[in-house]
Order: structure tokens, then C-alpha cells, then sequence
């Protein structure tokens, strides 16, 4: 039996997240982040997106409407990545968290990308992230890549707005 291999253009389409209030989940991920709803289905599920596309996060109340936030210490979505096209657009989005005083729970270099990090409204966690050109990934002596944790400096990603 050969070994399959995924292709190479295969991309994650999308996630889907159960949530306990759809509005207050709407609000968080269209009035803050700035997607935009393409679907709903009545008043128990929505489908947003970036861009036109059909949708990129599908939330949900089936399983899950009033209940707790999510378990940190718990099998589960360590967090979703949204990935932003430019620099300058992850530099905006900064911006916009914290003028509206939105909590961050970290932020990191992590040399092929820079990220910032904050939980949605039910706990789930959330990476806001731009990737560096792959040519300038770090990579060790023999090719692999040589990725990190290392404090990301925001003074200089928000320089990014001064033009």
C-alpha cells in the first residue's frame, strides 16, 4: 500500500464552533472582527465571512445555547486562526482591539509569523496572525523549519499605521 499524501493546494475550508448566544458571538465576530454574515438559519446558526466567500467560521447554539464558557483545561479547540493578508492589516486590527479596550491574551513572533491572541465570547480562543514571505522563515542547518515563541514587539507592528 503506497503512502498517501494530502495535496498540496488543500486548505482548511472552514471551522464551525458551538456557541452559547448567537448574537452576542455575531457581535463579536462581525462588529469587532469584521466579517460578514453570508447566512443564517433562523435564530440558531449563522455562517460569516471574509471576502465573499461562502463562509470561513459557521457558529452554531444547536448543542450548546446558554451554556458555560469554554473549559480551558479541557479536550477541545485550542483556538482558531485567522489569517491576515498583509502586516499592516494584523497592525489595524491591533488598533481596533484596543480602542475598543478589548482583552489580548498574548501575542508572539513566532519567526514565520507574528500573532496576537484573545478568547470570543464563550472562551474559544482566537489567533490573529499575517505570515512573514516564506523566504525569510527561519529554518535550521538542515532545511526544517525553525519556528519559535519570542515576545512580539507591538510598538512596531502598530508603527505599520503611520503612513
Amino acid at each position: 500500500m503506497q503512502d498517501y499524501k494530502i495535496p498540496n493546494q488543500t486548505r482548511i475550508g472552514h471551522v464551525h464552533l458551538k456557541v452559547s448566544d448567537l448574537q452576542r458571538s455575531l457581535d463579536f465576530y462581525c462588529n469587532l472582527l469584521g466579517f460578514e454574515v453570508t447566512m443564517k438559519y433562523g435564530s440558531d446558526a449563522a455562517f460569516i465571512s471574509a471576502g465573499g466567500y461562502h463562509h470561513h467560521i459557521g457558529l452554531n447554539t444547536w448543542y450548546s445555547k446558554n451554556a458555560p464558557k469554554a473549559d480551558t483545561n479541557r479536550v477541545g479547540l485550542f483556538h482558531t486562526a485567522i489569517l491576515y493578508p498583509t502586516r499592516k492589516d494584523l497592525a489595524l486590527i491591533l488598533d481596533r482591539l484596543i480602542q475598543k479596550n478589548y482583552p489580548i491574551t498574548g501575542s508572539a513572533d513566532h519567526g514565520v509569523s507574528e500573532a496576537i491572541y484573545l478568547d470570543d465570547p464563550d472562551g474559544n480562543g482566537v489567533e490573529l496572525y499575517w505570515d512573514r514571505p516564506k523566504e525569510l522563515w527561519p529554518q535550521k542547518p538542515d532545511g526544517e523549519l525553525d519556528m519559535y515563541t519570542r515576545p512580539l514587539n507591538t510598538r512596531d507592528l502598530l508603527s505599520e499605521l503611520k503612513d
